[in-house]
C-alpha cells in the first residue's frame, strides 16, 4: 500500500526514523500538500507514453504520482541521505529509476536516451529556489529532446518568466526561456504547503519546448552573451550598456538602431523577443571592437 507523503505526522516520522535533518544549502522544502502533486503530474505530461525525469524527488511526494501516471520515470537526486528514505517510500514503483548525482554535471541528451529510448519525455520537479535558473537553462541549452519542463519555483520567478519580453516585469531569464519554448503559469502554491515552509509562496510553470528562434538568430551564443550583458546593467540605455559590456563602438550600436527605427534612449528591457533577436543579428555582423 502506497505511503501517504502528505500526511505531516507520517513524514516526519520517516524523517526521524532515518535521522534526517533539512540542509538549507540545499534548499529543501518537501511538498505535503494533498492536492498539488497530482496536479503537477497530470498537467506536467505524466501520462502513457512519456518518461519523466525528475530533479530532486525529496522523499518522493511528486514521485508517487509521476510513478503512478508515467509510462517510466528517472528521478535524479543530490542528497545520498535522501536514498535510502526514498527506497522505503517508493521503492515498490517497478517503472521508477532513481540516480543519485547533480543534474548539472549529467549529459542530457544522453540521460535521455539511456532512460527513455522510443518515448516521448517530460521533465518535472520542485525546484529549489537557489538553483532554479541554471537547472533550466542546463536543460534548455542541452538541445534534448524535451516535450515540455514543468517545474515549482518561486512565484516571482514565476510572475518574471512568463511576464511578456519588452515588459516592464521581464529579464534576461525572461528571454532566454522564451528563445526555446512557452510559458505558462499553471497555479499558485502557498507557502504552507511545504514542510517545512519557506518563506515566499510558490508556483507552478510549464515551459512547452520548441525552439522558437533558433532558425531566426545568426549566431545564438551572441545572442545570450548580448541578453546577459544588457540586462546586466538595466538603468543604462542599450547603447551605453553594450558598449561598456561588449565593446561595441557607440557609432555602431545607433547605426543599428537607426536601422531598426529604435530611440537611441532604449533599453534592452523595453525591446521584444523579435527585436531582440533582430538586435542580435544585426550585431554579430558587425565588428565588435575590444578595448
Amino acid at each position: 500500500m502506497m505511503i501517504n507523503l502528505t500526511d505531516m505526522k507520517i513524514v516526519r516520522s520517516i524523517l526521524g526514523r532515518h535521522g534526517f535533518h533539512f540542509s538549507k544549502k540545499l534548499g529543501q522544502n518537501f511538498l505535503i500538500d494533498p492536492s498539488v502533486c497530482p496536479r503537477i503530474a497530470e498537467e506536467g505530461n505524466a501520462a502513457a507514453g512519456y518518461g519523466v525525469l525528475e530533479i530532486g524527488p525529496g522523499i518522493g511526494t511528486l514521485t508517487q504520482q509521476l510513478a503512478l501516471r508515467a509510462e517510466k520515470v528517472t528521478s535524479v537526486e543530490l542528497d545520498q541521505r535522501l536514498l535510502p528514505i526514498l527506497e522505503e517510500t517508493v521503492g515498490e514503483f517497478e517503472n521508477l529509476h532513481i540516480l543519485h548525482g547533480d543534474i548539472l554535471q549529467f549529459d542530457v541528451p544522453q540521460l535521455l536516451e539511456q532512460e527513455f529510448a522510443g518515448l516521448h519525455v517530460a521533465v518535472c520537479a520542485n525546484l529549489p529556489y537557489y538553483i532554479t535558473t541554471p537547472i533550466l537553462m542546463h536543460l534548455l541549452e542541452s538541445g534534448a529532446n524535451i516535450d515540455s519542463i514543468t517545474v515549482m519555483v518561486q512565484k516571482e520567478v514565476a510572475e518574471k518568466l512568463q511576464a511578456p519580453v519588452g515588459t516592464r516585469n521581464s529579464g534576461a531569464i525572461t528571454a532566454a526561456v522564451n528563445y526555446y519554448g512557452t510559458v505558462e503559469m499553471l497555479f499558485t502554491v502557498p507557502r504552507d504547503s511545504f514542510l517545512p515552509p519557506p518563506n515566499v509562496d510558490s508556483a507552478v510553470i510549464r515551459i512547452d519546448v520548441q525552439k522558437r528562434y533558433a532558425d531566426q538568430t545568426r549566431d545564438p551564443q551572441h545572442f545570450f552573451s548580448m541578453l546577459k550583458h544588457g540586462f546586466s546593467q538595466r538603468r543604462k540605455t542599450l547603447v551605453n550598456a553594450l558598449s561598456a559590456t561588449m565593446h561595441y563602438e557607440k557609432p555602431v550600436l545607433l547605426e543599428v538602431l537607426h536601422a531598426m527605427e529604435l530611440p537611441e534612449t532604449v533599453r534592452m528591457e523595453n525591446l521584444t523577443m523579435e527585436q531582440l533577436v533582430e538586435l542580435s543579428n544585426r550585431l554579430s555582423g558587425a565588428t565588435a571592437e575590444k578595448v
